[in-house]
C-alpha cells in the first residue's frame, strides 16, 4: 500500500487546485450511482440502429454491478483510503459503501467497453476517454486507491466483452459500409 497512499498523497499536494478540484468534483459526480452509463444505455436502447449495443451495455452493466457491488466490495472489504490515511482529505461527498473495486470505474468501463467493442472507433474512443477521466477522478478525490480504480476498469471491460459475446455483436470498421446498422 505504501506507493498507493504516495501516490494519493502526490495528487493531493502536488496536482490539486481550486480550479481543477472543481472540475474533478463534476466529472466523478458523472459516475454517482452510475448515472452517465445508465445514460447511455437508455440512449442506445432507444435508437433503433443501436438497440442491440444498447441492450449489450445494459448487459454489461448488470454483470458489473453483480460483479463489483454485490460480490467483489463484500469480499475484499477493503476500508476507503482516506480512513485508513489521516493526512488524505477526500473532497467529495463520503461514499457509503467499501473501496475495492471501484464502482464508478467498473461501471463507466462496462458500458464504454461496449461501445469501443460493438461500434467505430469514432464513438468507441470517446467512450473509453469518459470512463478513464471518471475513473481517475476517484484517484484525484481521494475516494479510492489506485488497485481499486485497476480492478474496477479490468471488471468493467470483462464484462463488456462478455456481453459483446454472449449478444454476438461485431464491430463494423465504418459505420458507412453497412448503412449504419450494428450486426
Amino acid at each position: 500500500m505504501g506507493w498507493e497512499k504516495d501516490f494519493l498523497l502526490f495528487l493531493q499536494e502536488s496536482v490539486r487546485n481550486p480550479m481543477l478540484n472543481k472540475v474533478m468534483q463534476f466529472i466523478t459526480s458523472l459516475g454517482d450511482a452510475g448515472f452517465i452509463a445508465i445514460l447511455a444505455c437508455i440512449v442506445l436502447l432507444c435508437v433503433k440502429q443501436y438497440r442491440r449495443v444498447g441492450a449489450a451495455a445494459s448487459l454489461s452493466l448488470s454483470l458489473d454491478f453483480l460483479a463489483v457491488n454485490l460480490i467483489l466490495k463484500n469480499l475484499a472489504a477493503r476500508i476507503r483510503p482516506y480512513d485508513v490515511f489521516e493526512e488524505l482529505v477526500l473532497i467529495t461527498r463520503r461514499p457509503s459503501d467499501l473501496s475495492f473495486p471501484s464502482g464508478h470505474a467498473g461501471a463507466c468501463f462496462a458500458v464504454a467497453s461496449v461501445l469501443f467493442l460493438c461500434l467505430p472507433r469514432r464513438l468507441g474512443i470517446p467512450a473509453l476517454v469518459t470512463a478513464g477521466l471518471i475513473s481517475f477522478s476517484r484517484l484525484y478525490v481521494g475516494a479510492h486507491y489506485p488497485t481499486d480504480v485497476l480492478g474496477g476498469m479490468v471488471i468493467g471491460c470483462l464484462t463488456g466483452w462478455a456481453a459483446c459475446r454472449i449478444m454476438k455483436i461485431k464491430r463494423r470498421p465504418n459505420h458507412r459500409e453497412n448503412g449504419g446498422r450494428v450486426e
